[in-house]
């Protein structure tokens, strides 16, 4: 009896405080692109998700909804994340939910990033405040990240060419990452 490998699990993960969002929107847009290249059992998820009483320091502290968010991003096979720009940084609670993650968990993880913000000097944000933290974890990056501005975004649908092609393009490197990491934890696994 074989046994039927089980779709890779992807979280989506927006760290905006509100649903609607233009940060949920694109991460969303990410794992649709993602999950029309190949089947994947999507989640996606907000900031909000992980309830009040995020503010605590320790994680046994956490409360339910916010445990259960941690966990969902530590058991994924991949991960795409997002953040509004605040003051030229990600926002203080997605970063807070990474406190709470085990860097053990993320190491290898292959990882889309992406932001949204106001103006294009926003679009620094992702190569000078993502990238250095899931470097710290020492995920897979994709090479190509998104950012999405204002004007780039209607309705919640990408209406910008280029920033359509840097999310396609991403999705395409995310699903190799995905194929590599399978590759290898298939061997780990022997």
């Amino acid at each position: 009896m074989s046994v039927k490998p089980s779709l890779p699990r992807v979280v989506a993960f927006s760290g905006s405080a509100k649903r609607p969002s233009r940060t949920r929107d694109l991460v969303a847009a990410v794992g649709a692109e993602l999950g029309r290249l190949r089947r994947i059992d999507l989640t996606v998820y907000d900031l909000i998700d992980a309830g009040p009483g995020l503010g605590v320091a320790l994680r046994e502290d956490l409360p339910l909804p916010a445990a259960h968010l941690v966990a969902a991003i530590e058991g994924a096979d991949a991960l795409i994340v997002g953040t509004p720009v605040y003051q030229g940084g990600y926002a203080g609670l997605f970063k807070h939910v990474f406190d709470f993650v085990d860097p053990a968990k993320m190491a290898g993880m292959p990882v889309v990033l992406t932001a949204t913000g106001g103006g294009l000097r926003h679009a620094l944000v992702v190569e000078h405040s993502l990238r250095p933290l899931f470097g710290f974890f020492a995920a897979h990056m994709a090479p190509t990240s998104v950012y999405a501005g204002p004007d780039d975004m209607t309705d919640g649908r990408i209406t910008d060419v280029l920033v359509a092609a840097r999310l396609a393009t991403a999705a395409v490197e995310l699903a190799a990452l995905l194929d590599v990491s399978r590759v290898i934890g298939a061997g780990a696994a022997a």
